[in-house]
This record gives structure tokens, C-alpha cells and sequence, in this order.
């Protein structure tokens, strides 16, 4: 990398984690982040937990990050959702990171005629509530998704996401979904204004290529792709954009 970037934004899932387990070199270049006083957030498109939940689940194995510097699909979704019609209602499938989040914008949650059906990342998928949410798409609800990962990577394997549900429930709705996190590129403003800088002195870290690497891309940003997660380097001529960068992993990536 012949720049030095001022600040960093990293995808989570992939990059410095894998499920419950921490990628070899994520302390150190965190470390590094720190110690040279580069701004850097993590911005990912994981709904089930809150900024905190998530800086505790990071400090249990190792990886020390303030809530503040964690930046979910969740609270993109939930800003878009006040900005869009404040004080509304919502029916939500999803954990605490997305219920939360919209509580804390001064939402409702109801099954009562809601203005949104929102859907985000859950453990559990209950049959009862797909269904509920499909009756109330086909009524008039508008349907928001937090992010269009149809899968995602853990420690035991590749798992489900949010998008695999939202295909399901836009089959049976005929109603597609508004995607809000990467790789929308109101997501990645929404992190800049956060950090309070501009594209052209930052730099997007992901593993996934259609999501990370073209949310970065379309937001003007240079792009660093490392093979710990999704994205395999023999899939990356797959794509009409590619990264500036591959590595191996983050502990490859300079500051």
C-alpha cells in the first residue's frame, strides 16, 4: 500500500472476527490504529446485537473497541426509519440490536397496521412471524431488510443471513425489499459523517465482494479485500469492480 490512510473502515464478520473466534493479527492491527491515532470504525451489516453487546462480546476474546467506534445495519435502518417518518411503527423480526435501535428513535412496535415490516438477523426464525410479516407486506407495509447477506461465516461454518429471509419473504410477498446496509451507499455516508471525514483519505476493509468491496467502491472509497471470510480470491474475476487490494488477512494490511 504506497498511501497511508488517516482512517479505516472495517467490516467485523470475516476481517477480525470469525463467529466467537478471533482472526490471527486483529489485536495487533487494532493496536496499531490506535497507538498511531487513525480514525476507524467497524461498520457491520450483524443486526442481532448493540454497539455494546458487541464491544463485550469483542473485549471476551481479546479485541478491545469502544462502543462508540461500532456501527451496526441495525442503527442505519433505524436513522432511515426517523428520517423518513418520524415517530412511525414498525413490525420487527429480529434480537435486542434491531428492537433496540428503532425503540431508541421513538418508534412503535406493532403488529397493528405498521407502517414498516422490518427484517434483520435472528438466531431463530419463527415461522408465525415470517407469515405475519408477509400479511402485512401484502396489506401495505412497506418492507425495509437490514442487510442483503444471504449467508455469512462462523467457526463451525457458513450460516444463513438476512437476505436468504428476504428472498423468502419477497417470493411470497411480491414485495422487494429495501436493503439498508452494504453495500447501500447510505450506509457508508452515514459511517463518514460519523467519523466526520471524507472517501478520499479512507479506506474500506471487508471480505465480502458484494457487499464490502462494492460498498466501498460506489462510495468513491479505495478498497482492501482479505481472504478470511466469503470471498475466495479465484471468485474475485467474477465481478466487474475489483478491489485495489488483496491480502491474505489483516495482519497483512499496513497502517
Amino acid at each position: 500500500m504506497a498511501k497511508k490512510y488517516k482512517n479505516y473502515i472495517i467490516d467485523m464478520d470475516g476481517v477480525l472476527i470469525r463467529g466467537k473466534e478471533l482472526i490471527p493479527g486483529a489485536e495487533q492491527f487494532i493496536a496499531r490504529l490506535k497507538m498511531l491515532k487513525r480514525k476507524y470504525l467497524l461498520l457491520t451489516n450483524n443486526s442481532i446485537y448493540t454497539p455494546r453487546d458487541l464491544a463485550h462480546r469483542l473485549k471476551t476474546i481479546g479485541l478491545e473497541i469502544p462502543p462508540e467506534r461500532i456501527f451496526t445495519s441495525a442503527l442505519a435502518a433505524a436513522r432511515f426509519l426517523q428520517s423518513q417518518r418520524p415517530k412511525g411503527t414498525a413490525f420487527v423480526i429480529g434480537e435486542s440490536g434491531l428492537t433496540q435501535a428503532i425503540h431508541d428513535t421513538g418508534y412503535v412496535i406493532t403488529d397493528i397496521d405498521p407502517d414498516y415490516v422490518v427484517l434483520g438477523e435472528t438466531n431463530l426464525y419463527n415461522y408465525e412471524s415470517v407469515t405475519s410479516a408477509i400479511r402485512l407486506i401484502e396489506a401495505g407495509a412497506q418492507f425495509i431488510a437490514t442487510n442483503p447477506d444471504v449467508s455469512g461465516p462462523t467457526e463451525a461454518g457458513t450460516v444463513p443471513g438476512c437476505g436468504a429471509m428476504a428472498a423468502l419473504i419477497e417470493k411470497a410477498s411480491g414485495k422487494a425489499p429495501f436493503f439498508m446496509g452494504k453495500p447501500n451507499p447510505l450506509m457508508i455516508r452515514t459511517a463518514l459523517n460519523f467519523l466526520d471525514v471524507h472517501s478520499e483519505d479512507t479506506i474500506m476493509i471487508g471480505d465480502r465482494m458484494d457487499t464490502d468491496i462494492l460498498a466501498g467502491v460506489e462510495s468513491g472509497m479505495e478498497t482492501i479485500l482479505v481472504l478470511t471470510g466469503v470471498t475466495r480470491r479465484e471468485e474475485v474475476d467474477h465481478y466487474p469492480y475489483r478491489p485495489t487490494w488483496i491480502c491474505e488477512s489483516i495482519v497483512e494490511v499496513e497502517v
